[in-house]
C-alpha cells in the first residue's frame, strides 16, 4: 500500500471536492450534496489534512459537526495521513514534532493527534 492520497480516497468514494472560501474552518462535509468543501488557497500541508479530517466525517457517516464527530474525525485523519513506520524513522532522525510533521506532509496538529491517540509521549520540544 501506497502512501495515503485524501484526493484518491475521495475519488473512490465518489466525494466531490470543491475549493471556495469558506467563512469558518478549513473544511466542510456537505452530506446532502455528497461533497467536501475545502478553504481556497490553502498550502498544500493544510489542504490535505483538511480533506483527510473531512473524509472522516463521510466514512464515518456524520452529518453534522458535533465535538464527538470532530474528534473522531482528527483520529481517523490522523490515522490514515501519519505512517507509523515513518514516524519512528523521523523520531531517530529529530526530537522535534514540527520537522515530523513537515517531513510527512501533515500538520503538526495531526501528529499531536495520532500521538495522543496511540498514547504515546511527545518528546519535550
Amino acid at each position: 500500500m501506497g502512501a495515503y492520497d485524501p484526493y484518491e480516497h475521495a475519488r473512490e468514494l465518489g466525494v466531490r471536492v470543491i475549493h471556495r472560501k469558506l467563512t469558518t474552518g478549513t473544511g466542510l462535509w456537505a452530506p446532502d450534496l455528497n461533497t467536501v468543501f475545502i478553504q481556497e488557497r490553502l498550502r498544500r500541508v493544510h489542504d490535505r489534512s483538511a480533506l483527510a479530517h473531512e473524509l472522516g466525517h463521510v466514512d464515518l457517516g456524520h452529518r453534522d459537526d458535533r465535538p464527538k464527530h470532530e474528534v473522531m474525525a482528527d483520529r481517523y485523519a490522523a490515522n490514515n495521513m501519519v505512517d507509523p513506520d515513518h514516524l519512528v524513522d523521523l523520531m531517530r532522525w529529530s526530537p522535534d514534532p514540527s520537522r515530523w510533521a513537515h517531513e510527512m506532509g501533515v500538520t503538526t496538529r495531526l501528529i499531536r493527534v495520532y500521538w495522543n491517540l496511540h498514547r504515546l509521549d511527545l518528546p519535550a520540544a
